[in-house]
């Protein structure tokens, strides 16, 4: 008699888990709240105790004054070339070639940036880790790139239609009164078209980025894990003042 229950028991459990297995599950209704963010939101005094002294310690290394910008320094105050295109470029320029030489054994020809990731002035007066972020908030690294002379003929196009104030260093480029290519120099040499050329970049622009599908032709591509931001806060250690100006870099013949 036990076991018959027992065997009745064990059947109606597992017809019960079929039947639930058997049922067909559907979504039948989806609501959605707006939460917003807002200084309605009072503090919570826990969280704020906790974070205080990281954020005394974050906001006193990111203050601490590294170099003096003498002048506003800013990518819109030249056509061709700017103040901050041209002090970034130098800086990509100097702070990544030592490494790359070491890694590869090779010398960076120049530097191209894009005038969009400069994101902020520098204003007169400190300069701090903070400027550097402000300028620089994305995690773009430095990158080398491998180029033809043919790519480095359509990089040249992409300058003079792009009517940008492109950040370049180690580069340049002259145009007659037709907005033609007069001259090109690359390390302070007369452009080869059967040369090949070290361009230093973001690794955002290696992959195209601002329309600079030429980097897409690249025949190498050299990481050198050193953040564009980074080595900004690095040139800003080692010098005491920041002038940058606009000079014969990129220009045009009147």
């Amino acid at each position: 008699m036990i076991l018959k229950i027992k065997h009745f028991v064990a059947i109606i459990t597992i017809e019960i888990f079929s039947a639930c297995q058997n049922q067909p599950q559907s979504l039948s209704e989806i609501k959605a709240k707006q939460l917003p963010i807002s200084d309605s939101i009072s503090d919570n005094a826990a969280i704020e105790a906790f974070v205080r002294p990281y954020r005394k310690r974050i906001d006193a290394v990111l203050d601490s004054t590294l170099a003096f910008a003498s002048k506003p320094i800013s990518k819109e105050d030249g056509y061709y070339n700017s103040t901050a295109g041209n002090l970034m470029a130098d800086i990509v320029l100097q702070q990544a070639s030592p490494i790359f030489k070491q890694r590869t054994g090779k010398e960076i020809d120049f530097v191209l940036l894009n005038h969009g990731g400069i994101r902020s002035v520098i204003s007169e007066g400190p300069v701090s880790a903070r400027t550097a972020y402000e300028v620089m908030p994305f995690e773009n690294s430095i990158a080398v790139v491998e180029l033809s002379g043919q790519s480095i003929l359509a990089l040249i196009d992409y300058l003079i239609a792009s009517k940008r104030a492109h950040p370049v260093s180690g580069i340049q480029v002259v145009l007659n009164k037709n907005d033609e290519l007069h001259s090109l120099k690359i390390g302070g040499k007369a452009f080869d078209i059967n040369q090949h050329y070290w361009v230093a970049t973001s690794d955002y622009l290696t992959n195209g980025g601002d329309s600079m599908v030429f980097f897409k032709d690249a025949l190498n591509i050299t990481t050198v894990d050193y953040l564009i931001r980074n080595a900004l806060i690095d040139y800003f250690k080692r010098v005491d003042t920041l002038a940058p100006i606009i000079d014969d870099r990129f220009y045009k013949i009147e």
